[in-house]
């Protein structure tokens, strides 16, 4: 028997004569790594040792699972427990509930939208059978998953839940009412509080709102991740210099999602961003950002509309796409902009932006709309209006409008992880449909094929680092992101030399190559590049369960 870090013991899992990269951005090193009971007990010199099961990872990389810090599969993972499209590049921790969307709370109104909106639901059969954080956490635990999840609480869920949609400030009792729906989430486990300013009814509240429940998170020492205001030339400064306020204001650590600049007056100006995260950490502000490898981003068609045509709900947006008069004042004010709100057709036009997903008229998908539009001989705004109304807003588009050299300087600096902004997808069943964004598929693949070994950009280990450890710090998941004695068995054995992606935008639907293992809390998950369809998953929970090994 080896006699290893806990004495004598037959290890789960041997991992033999491959490249470690521990998740620390230190250089590699040649060592075995050995799994027991769903963690890491040795790392070194254990060839032969007796193990249940031995992977030979001669010209692979071992390091931690990635960790996904910016995902959106809070319901895609009731649909498909499995999580295809994300452990398969190596995910096995996603983190959810961002852009102020959450899986809970829930009210019966925000029910009722999802259900308006999420025709793929009802095809999965899932339920909205819960309400709270607590219940929602609970409905993913059983009958468990194949990747580990950590939750925000997002400001539109307790927006919604204490007054609906409409487009003003909270009233006192419904701002006590919001800090209650948080710091209950908090109490549930929840890792902190999410914003999607873009969106309505995100973009409704004033900074002292997001300030005054982003306290409430700081006191469970929970983040708070953004969807800034604008990533516009007119907004992107102004947008990151809220997001640190509001961390200086409330004492929070700050997560700037998704950081990028979109359209061609933006381009360049994440460096003077990048830089203002850099001061404000000077100042002691804990901001941090995420980058995900593409050039292009994508969201639900309705926010291409003004934010008042989104007050009161889905319903209301629907009956003023039918009435004349808003409809041509909607057309005039995503032509020309309004105060607060550059229309993002000011630095953009129909053809840049695709329709990928369409229940009614899959035949629109992988198409950009003024192709469509001169196909079809119709006006792309009348397009865009009667499309919403027959799918009840049920459309979701590709836009592209950035450049590649800020991706890449997002990408380097030491400030930013990585992370998809995409939901689960599969290769069967429901969530094969459409022609999603390919980072569903290929985030993280892609970052180490083209970003590192073809564009080098950043050093392979720095490059993990931003994967594993810096999210895991940031998270505080002081037991995961490095290959260490004593961490959870969160692990990926990749070929650097064959990693892709292999997901594209015209045919999205594939998994990337030279992902060969995974393994989570010590199962193996993915074995020679297939899924053993086991759910090892854990629902991680914000607060003291996450220091359990340093008791160890």
């Amino acid at each position: 028997m080896a006699h290893g870090f806990w004495g004598e013991i037959m290890y789960d899992i041997l991992i033999e004569r491959g490249t470690v990269i521990d998740g620390t951005g230190n250089p590699w090193l040649k060592a075995d790594v050995a799994i027991k009971e769903g963690r890491i007990v040795d790392i070194g010199d254990l060839a032969s040792s007796p193990a249940t099961i031995t992977i030979d990872a001669k010209s692979m990389v071992v390091c931690p699972g990635f960790i996904d810090v910016h995902s959106h599969s809070d319901l895609q993972l009731l649909m498909n427990r499995h999580g295809e499209s994300k452990v398969r590049q190596g995910i096995t921790t996603e983190v959810i509930g961002n852009c102020g969307s959450s899986g809970a709370p829930l009210n019966d109104e925000i029910k009722q939208e999802i259900r308006k909106t999420t025709p793929l639901l009802e095809e999965a059969k899932v339920e909205l059978d819960w309400s709270s954080m607590e219940e929602y956490l609970g409905r993913l635990e059983d009958p468990g998953i194949s990747i580990n999840v950590a939750t925000l609480v997002g400001h539109a869920n307790v927006r919604v839940c204490a007054m609906g949609y409409d487009r003003r400030a909270p009233t006192d009792a419904e701002l006590t009412e919001m800090r209650r729906l948080v710091e209950e989430a908090m109490e549930a486990g929840a890792f902190g509080l999410s914003t999607g300013l873009i969106y309505p009814p995100g973009c409704y509240a004033d900074t002292d709102e997001i300030v005054e429940l982003a306290k409430v998170v700081a006191k469970y020492k929970g983040i708070y991740a953004s969807h800034i205001r604008g990533e516009d030339a007119p907004r992107l400064i102004d947008s990151v210099r809220e997001a640190i306020e509001i961390g200086e204001r409330a004492g929070i650590p700050v997560e700037v999602s998704h950081h990028k600049a979109h359209g061609r007056p933006a381009w360049g100006k994440v460096g003077t961003t990048l830089r203002m995260m850099e001061d404000a950490r000077e100042r002691g502000v804990d901001v941090t950002c995420d980058v995900y490898p593409y050039t292009a981003a994508s969201f639900g068609m309705s926010a291409l509309l003004p934010p008042e045509v989104h007050e009161g709900g889905v319903e209301k947006m629907l009956e003023r796409l039918r009435d004349s008069g808003w409809r041509e004042r909607i057309r005039h004010e995503m032509t020309e902009g309004i105060p607060g709100w550059p229309s993002p057709f000011l630095t953009a036009g129909w053809d840049s932006i695709m329709i990928s997903y369409c229940r009614g008229h899959p035949e629109y998908e992988g198409r950009m709309i003024k192709e469509v539009c001169d196909s079809l001989k119709v006006d792309p705004f009348d397009f865009t209006f009667n499309l919403l109304i027959e799918e009840t807003a049920s459309v979701s588009v590709v836009r592209f409008t950035m450049r590649e050299g800020d991706v890449c300087t997002v990408l380097s600096h030491p400030l930013s992880m990585v992370g998809s902004d995409a939901s689960i997808r599969a290769t069967y069943g429901v969530l094969s449909k459409g022609k999603p964004h390919p980072r569903a598929y290929g985030t993280f693949p892609r970052v180490l094929g083209r970003y590192i070994r073809e564009l080098a950009v950043l050093r392979l280990e720095e490059a993990i680092r931003k994967m594993t450890s810096l999210p895991a710090q940031k998270l505080r998941l002081m037991d995961r992101g490095l290959i260490r004695n004593g961490m959870r068995a969160d692990v990926v054995v990749f070929s650097p030399e064959e990693v892709s992606d292999e997901a594209t935008y015209a045919d999205p639907h594939h998994y990337p190559s030279g992902i060969k293992y995974v393994i989570v809390n010590g199962k193996m998950v993915i074995e020679r590049g297939e899924h053993e369809k086991i759910l090892p998953g854990t629902i991680l929970r914000h607060g003291g369960l996450n220091l359990q090994y340093l008791a160890r």
